[in-house]
């Protein structure tokens, strides 16, 4: 279970013993310097430390980074103290996120005084938003450069070198970096990500993404193929496939002539291999077709766990918040799920006390989550973001100790919710992929299952990126817990799970 903003410590939220899940990704990640150890040293003899922050397309922004770097001769460290350029990939979702880079960013200025050779800069949606304060006002950083501008990246530091002003902030209609071979960064060699698309065009009132990132552009399909292709030969089993808004995904084949949409592009990397599973995310209520669904159901590979945002369980409240559905249309796209793919796990976002929302509209958001029963949430309050429509069209009136009590008790519901889901797969065999060893105990693995729940068993002589067969035999509100059962014992365990039903 997800149950906090990465970036608000306030919330009073739980923190899961184990964590599955793709958006944002999770508080130990945050600002955690990645690197490849087989990149510890470049041509040029220097090295770059990146840190990265928010979601996961910008950790996979980074792995994009990194191989322009490593293709203009630097190594990458996970040492900021010793390297000649550091980085910081950033998040503008939430004014916290935004004070947190900064802190650090102070850090660094004191890092620099000790040797000033060293170049600092800025990259992602926070660069694109803040490039005049960071730059020029502040005197923070050497370098910005925006989501759409890394090839640049080597051209900036020669700049910055030089003494003169670095910035690169342009959007574009065109880039999607599709012929990069992203450095997979601090990787387990199981899972990755695959970035299919950048930017978005949903205009949601609260949100700076198509301000930041620009608009929507889909990468050509025979590339994702490839990399993926790419990924499995080289011992991974399980690709992610990113974007703001992956059911919008559209891109013209020159082959055929025919327009290629999501569902097509999920069946096309699922038949790269059997064993390699294959999951994505983010989706949007509107774009959610039967035809994904039915892809979804037709390809044992695909994952049956579909990350669904609703933010709002009130009808009036996303039509402020400009989602283009409502709560009908919203629970008829679950219903579908539920028809499709009957044993999908379903999570979600939601946001407490957005603008003008009133008690009545807050108890709806909790009705409709009794009718949905998610495994998993990302809650957070609102937070408004300068030059969002929401910002400039709506008071944000909601006091803050409301949103605070809101979301507590968002969060209370979906605790339940959560443990009451994992108590129904005691006794059930899940089959899981090895992904790395249980931060709680050197004594076991970990992995996730169809339904993205991380899953605790005994470490045995399994390694990473195998697949195991997984009896639960116990569980908490955010892990499964269980022993793995050889193909001979699973006749017993069916038999067993019968009678006791």
């Amino acid at each position: 279970m997800y149950t906090r903003d990465f970036n608000v410590d306030e919330t009073g939220a739980t923190h899961p013993l184990e964590q599955g899940g793709h958006q944002p990704l999770e508080d130990a990640l945050q600002g955690q310097a990645l690197a490849a150890a087989a990149l510890a040293v470049g041509s040029n003899g220097r090295l770059a430390y990146i840190e990265s922050y928010g979601c996961q397309m910008n950790f996979s922004d980074s792995e994009i980074v990194a191989s322009i770097l490593h293709e203009a001769g630097y190594g990458i460290t996970t040492e900021a103290a010793g390297a000649d350029l550091i980085l910081l990939n950033t998040c503008s979702i939430r004014d916290k996120a935004e004070q947190r880079i900064r802190t650090r960013l102070r850090e660094f200025q004191g890092l620099k005084q000790a040797r000033p050779e060293a170049t600092i800069g800025i990259l992602g949606c926070m660069a694109e938003r803040l490039k005049a304060q960071l730059l020029e006002e502040e005197k923070l950083v050497d370098v910005v450069c925006g989501p759409d501008a890394y090839r640049s990246l080597p051209g900036l530091i020669a700049e910055a070198e030089s003494g003169q002003k670095a910035v690169n902030v342009l959007l574009s209609r065109e880039e999607t970096y599709a012929e990069i071979s992203p450095l997979r960064l601090d990787s387990n060699g199981v899972t990755a990500f695959i970035s299919i698309m950048r930017g978005c065009d949903n205009m949601c009132s609260f949100c700076v993404v198509p301000f930041t990132r620009g608009r929507e552009r889909s990468r050509n399909a025979f590339t994702i193929e490839a990399e993926a292709r790419d990924l499995y030969q080289r011992g991974y089993r399980e690709v992610t496939l990113l974007g703001q808004n992956v059911d919008s995904y559209k891109w013209l084949n020159p082959e055929t002539g025919q327009t290629e949409r999501f569902d097509a592009l999920l069946a096309r990397v699922a038949l790269v291999h059997p064993d390699l599973r294959v999951r994505f995310s983010t989706s949007h209520p509107k774009d959610m077709t039967d035809q994904v669904l039915q892809t979804m159901a037709r390809y044992p590979n695909i994952c049956k766990y579909i990350h669904l945002p609703v933010q709002s369980g009130h009808s009036d409240v996303l039509e402020r918040m400009n989602r283009t559905y409502d709560r009908e249309w919203y629970l008829d796209r679950i219903a579908a799920i539920r028809r499709w793919v009957p044993d999908c796990g379903i999570s979600t976002d939601i946001i407490a006390g957005f603008c003008g929302e009133t008690e009545s509209e807050h108890q709806d958001t909790l009705r409709l989550m009794q009718e949905v029963q998610y495994e998993m949430a990302y809650m957070f309050y609102y937070s408004e973001r300068p030059g969002t429509l929401a910002a400039r069209k709506y008071p944000d009136d909601v006091p803050l100790e409301v949103k605070k009590r809101r979301l507590n008790e968002i969060i209370a519901l979906q605790s339940e919710h959560s443990l009451a889901s994992n108590r129904r797969d005691l006794g059930k065999v899940f089959r899981v992929l090895v992904e790395k060893e249980s931060r709680r105990s050197a004594a076991h693995l970990c992995g996730r299952n169809d339904q993205n729940k991380m899953v605790v068993f005994g470490r045995e002589d399994w390694k990473p990126g195998q697949y195991v067969n997984v009896l639960i035999e116990d569980c908490t509100s955010a892990t499964l817990i269980g022993r793995v059962v050889s193909p001979g014992q699973m006749e017993s365990v069916a038999v067993a799970a019968v009678q006791t039903a």
